[in-house]
């Protein structure tokens, strides 16, 4: 969607206009019909543009290509480290409080491995066993 379309202009200019005409009694009705059309002008925007990007994954993948990796493993990947991190601080001192060194030894011990297998399911020999199948969401 441009950032100046005009038949969205004109849908404004259309809704102030009879906002003006009708009065203030009428402005959640005419702001409410207003957000429809927009939601409308995205909803169209954004499925044009993931067809086409599926379309485009459809043809590298027929020419051979690799399909690129999905737009979330960068945010997925690094949003669970720092989660985990955030909760490193409470679970170590409840640990280092509780059973001292062992205690938090053991609890680094389980945030590593939780992270290392998290990390792991991208790998193509971890992630792909022979028995398994792609989900719904996967080509």
């Amino acid at each position: 969607m441009k950032a100046r379309d005009p038949e969205l202009r004109n849908e404004l200019d259309a809704a102030l206009h009879a906002r003006s005409e009708l009065g203030s009694e009428y402005e959640p009705a005419l702001v409410e019909s207003f957000l429809e059309k927009v939601e409308q002008q995205l909803d169209s925007t954004l499925d044009r543009q993931v067809r086409r990007h599926l379309a485009e994954q459809r043809v590298s993948v027929a020419r051979g290509a690799r399909p690129a990796q999905p737009l979330g493993n960068f945010g997925e990947r690094y949003g669970f480290g720092i989660i985990s991190l955030v909760l490193a601080v409470p679970l170590s001192a409840i640990a280092a409080g509780a059973a001292h060194t062992g205690g938090l030894i053991v609890a680094w011990l389980g945030i590593v491995a939780v992270n290392a297998v998290h990390a792991a399911r991208n790998w193509p020999w971890f992630s792909r066993s022979p028995g398994r199948t792609g989900s719904d969401w996967e080509d």
